[in-house]
């Protein structure tokens, strides 16, 4: 199986197989799989790519992100599963300074139409499927596969992708749960951590490879808060155990906790806790 150095992509050996038989050689008319590659360590990150035929891809390791005309960024990491069809535009890759271990499938025929109208649910997000030994050893069995050339393994291999994909697919159902909640924790955990500084809304959503729309949807569905009372609130609260156990001014706590204006900074403490700072200090 032959392996291709390309820096631009990855620092690592890729192995790339294209279709070696005619087309007219194959039984199964009803899908082809046109080419695979893996591409450990990619390091490339596209914008705005189109592609011509419909492509499956599955991250081995690493991770990045994936966006779909210009929507929401979507994270891509380990053990994730996303599309690419030929009708669309495509931002992804992994992390600046980071990378992605990626093995992906070309495929053309009219059970893809058939995949999408049926079990092949919401093509335009990434699904968390993920990893184990049994799926990386399918994948390996359809490299070997491609690469003999022999028209009946090829055929094997497009049954054996529609199998694994199958599979994938199942899991999907199982697992986007517990992620969901996994990643909502990170970002309530990260919202907590910027309180000892100016908020930047921007700055969170970048750090989760989400929308602002998407930050803001997620932080009021979860806490019943518009974001930028949800981090006042936090602050607000956090100014309390400081004011109680500190002999530290209101100023210095304003400051402390990025508001550089201590009036406004007491107006919301008021707003809040329904009296001033030091009115407050001086009631408990």
């Amino acid at each position: 199986m032959a392996s291709f150095m390309d820096y631009m992509i990855s620092p690592q050996p890729m192995r790339l197989i294209d279709l070696k038989s005619d087309k007219s050689k194959l039984n199964l008319k009803s899908l082809t799989i046109l080419n695979v590659g893996h591409l450990p360590g990619r390091t490339l990150f596209r914008k705005d790519a189109t592609f011509g035929k419909w492509a499956v891809v599955y991250i081995a390791g690493g991770r990045g992100s994936w966006q779909v005309n210009g929507g929401d960024i979507q994270v891509v990491e380990k053990g994730t599963l996303f599309l690419f069809r030929p009708d669309a535009t495509y931002d992804y890759g992994p992390d600046e300074n980071g990378y992605w271990d990626e093995y992906y499938f070309t495929l053309e025929g009219e059970r893809i139409t058939e995949w999408i109208n049926t079990w092949l649910i919401q093509p335009d997000t990434v699904k968390q499927v993920g990893t184990d030994d049994s799926q990386q050893s399918k994948i390996e069995r359809i490299f070997m596969l491609m690469d003999s050339g022999v028209p009946a393994n090829l055929d094997r291999a497009a049954l054996l992708l529609e199998s694994l994909l199958y599979e994938f697919m199942l899991k999907a159902q199982v697992l986007p749960e517990s992620n969901k909640t996994g990643q909502i924790a990170s970002l309530m955990d990260d919202l907590s951590d910027s309180l000892y500084q100016a908020f930047s809304a921007d700055c969170i959503a970048k750090r989760h490879h989400i929308s602002l729309s998407t930050l803001r949807r997620i932080v009021s569905e979860y806490t019943g808060y518009p974001l930028n009372e949800y981090m006042h609130r936090l602050k607000i609260a956090e100014s309390k155990n400081i004011l109680l156990n500190t002999d530290s001014s209101v100023k210095e706590i304003a400051n402390l906790l990025g508001y550089k204006d201590v009036f406004y900074f007491s107006r919301l403490f008021k707003k809040f806790v329904g009296v001033s700072p030091l009115v407050y200090r001086k009631s408990i």
